[in-house]
């Protein structure tokens, strides 16, 4: 990229799809960049009279053709970090472990818990830094504005989650549901991690801004049905409620940019960093 662009949306390919037909401005251009660690996915460059934003599909550009364990996430995140991104907004859609929550909701996680297994996880592998704080995994300015949109959009939302990583592709057993139910987690899917720990490394906002799509393995009672997405763990009820939150999502996310445009970062992510850096190690 030729210029500076402060803000990002990481998500699948169904998101870039859907960017693509509603007005939150024209294409301007796509790039694959080349970092330290492998090219990156296609980033591609909307711009519109107001402001200027990147979308980048961790999935791949046609349907799900890259699932969560083999996705490039230092690849991506340093990538971003070249075209000057200092905010990231990461749009996904995790499971339901607390029924509290409902298919079709919109959520703001503050928490994670990370149960993946074999992802790089750092930038810094082999060396001595690297070492910092996970008070707040994800960035409280951004979630701080999702909040705000949310509450005046009137949609059903929850301000609050614990979201549980798991390594994939497979989804959870019944077991594996319960013991995160345990350890407090209210959702589960595949891919915030090591996402967010690699924004933090490179000092970039990152919150994820979520649209549950399911209840997760035995939390509901649901036969197997051959065929059929997630093979019967969706009702076609609820396949509705998915698909009309997913319908609202670029007017939501505009309404985001607009709340944090000309807005400067006052929270800690960009001095995650301070103490590699007065020490001269990086």
């Amino acid at each position: 990229m030729t210029e500076s662009v402060p803000i990002a949306v990481l998500g699948g390919s169904g998101a870039y799809h859907l960017l693509t037909g509603q007005a939150l401005g024209q294409e301007k251009g796509c790039e694959v960049l080349e970092t330290p660690y492998g090219k990156s996915a296609p980033i591609h460059h909307f711009s519109s009279k107001s402001r200027d934003f990147l979308f980048l599909s961790r999935h791949g550009e046609t349907d799900y053709s890259l699932t969560a364990p083999f996705v490039n996430y230092r690849a991506n995140i340093h990538a971003l970090k070249q075209c000057g991104v200092e905010r990231v907004i990461s749009w996904s859609g995790p499971g339901i472990i607390n029924t509290a929550f409902k298919p079709g909701d919109f959520v703001v996680p503050h928490d994670i818990i990370d149960e993946t297994r074999n992802r790089e996880t750092t930038f810094f592998k082999d060396t001595g830094i690297g070492f910092i704080r996970m008070n707040q995994p994800f960035c409280p300015q951004i979630a701080s504005a999702l909040h705000d949109t949310l509450h005046s959009s009137g949609l059903p939302h929850h301000e609050q989650a614990v979201y549980a990583c798991t390594e994939g592709p497979r989804l959870e057993t019944p077991a594996e549901i319960r013991k995160l139910r345990l350890l407090g987690a209210d959702l589960v899917g595949m891919t915030l991690a090591p996402e967010a720990f690699l924004a933090r490394e490179m000092e970039m906002c990152y919150t994820p801004f979520c649209y549950l799509t399911n209840y997760a393995e035995g939390v509901k009672p649901r036969e197997f049905k051959k065929g059929e997405l997630f093979e019967g763990m969706q009702t076609e009820e609820e396949r509705k409620q998915v698909d009309a939150a997913i319908q609202k999502f670029p007017q939501l996310i505009n309404a985001v940019f607009e709340s944090l445009e000309g807005v400067p970062r006052t929270c800690d992510c960009p001095e995650a960093m301070r103490r590699y850096k007065d020490k001269g190690l990086l």
